[in-house]
């Protein structure tokens, strides 16, 4: 298979950011005329442990009108799940590309759906799958859907980040106004994420999961990943591919990964081992105590729910039971994820069409336009303090696995206070000490702001501060946490730069 072979026309639902700068009165009479439009998706997930896919049809009803016209789903209905293939791999280090596309081809035949039948879709790499050699290929192999695919390579803040919105956490936690923790594990990793009014407040990852090692049906190991033997080694002895393990060693193997697992489920003080087995820094664990919910998602919670007894060649059954063994322990309430396996995303189903104000800044026409920026929230308040902001904006960053803002991203800056200028200095400052480090990436800066103070941003970045980095701002744009974004070439003597924002869509409404 070629990779034009993902290649297909753009059946002209959406209008192109081309078409708004080669016309702008499209944008107050066309725009407004599609009061209703529907949209083919498809959402694959390739993870450490397993590789699925789903085509869903989304009917999307534009809200408000002109330069904010917002295009919100309105009915959702999945057309088509694959079945669940455990990721192939030619080696420790390297993904079977080969065998991927020949599923992800099958899927397209067995949906009866062409690949240029599908208006948008998202693909997110995760896990230990995104530390091969060859996973950022296959990112890039999606990526030329020239606009069409997201394209998430998700580190694990920023898988924990998804996770929380796909297993439907996120939602109840903004439904019932309370903290709410979600787990979400898999087979190399664990993921939690604290939530607070809907808000992913902190995420967290941790090396537990069901296929650290592999074995056969003869109980034969034939996959072993590192973390697998910290905990091994508990049990006095390694696992090696060619050895065997006991029945009662799985159970015992498990029990220490979810023993490591509930030090942190709980607050309580991590052991040796969960200290080990940390990938990223822990919970706060007083946050953590405050969770009235917790949700587990991920393809263990299918065996933690007892929604599923297929064994895989993994420990996942054995998991599952361990954890909903402990499950007692915790005083909050235990709530069902939207879909376990398949909390993923659906697609990039929702669009707004938005366009920034007379206020934008931009220090160099030529680096427009740009297309499918991922979104990085950062909230600032006239308030805090520049160490405060300081801090606040490095947590925004790592929320995504960044250090900096990157030529992929669109920081995103949510302004709470008067914007006078010793609050924008300070937001400048900030900004300028990550940009200005030995080594930063030296490509654009794009800034998003909920307030039309992007040529005062900019300016105070450029001239005082003397960013070297060319600068785009644009004003006036609502954006979310999950969103990317395409900025547009400004628009005849106006100024007007005009911003599509694609949001990435998740499963159904929470079950309660």
């Amino acid at each position: 298979m070629h990779d034009d072979d993902f290649h297909g026309d753009d059946h002209g639902h959406l209008h192109s950011l081309a078409s708004l700068e080669q016309n702008p009165d499209f944008v107050t009479e066309d725009v407004e005329g599609f009061e209703v439009f529907t949209l083919r998706s498809v959402g694959i997930d390739i993870g450490s442990s397993t590789t699925h896919m789903i085509f869903s049809r989304l009917k999307l009803r534009r809200e408000g009108a002109g330069f904010a016209s917002t295009f919100k789903v309105a009915e959702r209905e999945v057309l088509f799940q694959s079945p669940i293939m455990l990721t192939p791999y030619l080696s420790g280090t390297l993904i079977d590309t080969d065998k991927v596309k020949a599923f992800i081809t099958k899927g397209y035949k067995d949906a009866g759906v062409e690949t240029g039948d599908v208006d948008t879709g998202a693909v997110v790499i995760t896990g230990e799958a995104l530390k091969k050699e060859n996973a950022q290929p296959i990112v890039e192999f999606f990526a030329k859907e020239s606009g069409k695919f997201i394209c998430a390579s998700a580190g694990a803040h920023h898988e924990a980040l998804i996770a929380a919105h796909g297993s439907g956490a996120a939602g109840l936690s903004k439904e019932k106004g309370v903290p709410v923790l979600n787990v979400d594990m898999g087979g190399g990793t664990t993921k939690l994420s604290f939530i607070e009014k809907g808000e992913v407040k902190q995420t967290s990852a941790v090396s537990v999961g069901a296929r650290l090692f592999a074995f056969d049906d003869q109980a034969v190991i034939n996959r072993v990943e590192d973390a697998a033997n910290m905990i091994m080694s508990r049990l006095g002895r390694a696992v090696e591919i060619g050895g065997t393990i006991s029945e009662k060693e799985k159970v015992q193997y498990s029990g220490l990964m979810a023993d490591a697992l509930f030090d942190l489920i709980l607050g309580r003080e991590p052991s040796d081992l969960t200290q080990e087995l940390m990938i990223t820094e822990h919970l706060n664990p007083e946050d953590v105590k405050r969770a009235e919910y917790v949700v587990f998602s991920g393809g263990v919670s299918e065996y933690v729910y007892e929604n599923d007894a297929t064994a895989y060649g993994d420990v996942g059954p054995h998991l599952g039971a361990a954890v909903r063994e402990r499950i007692g322990q915790y005083a909050g309430q235990l709530h069902h994820p939207v879909a376990g396996i398949r909390a993923t995303v659906i697609g990039a189903g929702e669009y707004t069409l938005q366009a920034s104000t007379t206020t934008s800044f931009l220090s160099n026409p030529e680096v427009l336009p740009q297309f499918g920026l991922q979104v990085i929230k950062w909230a600032t308040e006239s308030e805090q303090t520049l160490e405060e902001m300081k801090r606040n904006f490095l947590l925004s960053l790592d929320k995504h696995d960044l250090e900096q803002p990157s030529q992929e991203t669109a920081l995103a800056i949510s302004i709470t206070g008067y914007p006078d200028y010793p609050y924008m200095r300070k937001v400048a400052e900030a900004i300028a000490e990550r940009m200005n480090r030995t080594g930063a990436d030296p490509a654009p800066l794009h800034l998003i702001l909920d307030h039309d103070v992007a040529k005062s941003l900019g300016g105070i970045l450029k001239n005082e501060l003397n960013v070297q980095q060319d600068i785009v701002g644009v004003d006036g744009i609502d954006v979310g946490d999950l969103d990317f974004v395409d900025i547009g070439n400004a628009m005849g003597t106006s100024g007007v730069i005009p911003v599509t924002v694609k949001s990435l869509i998740f499963g159904l409404k929470s079950q309660y």
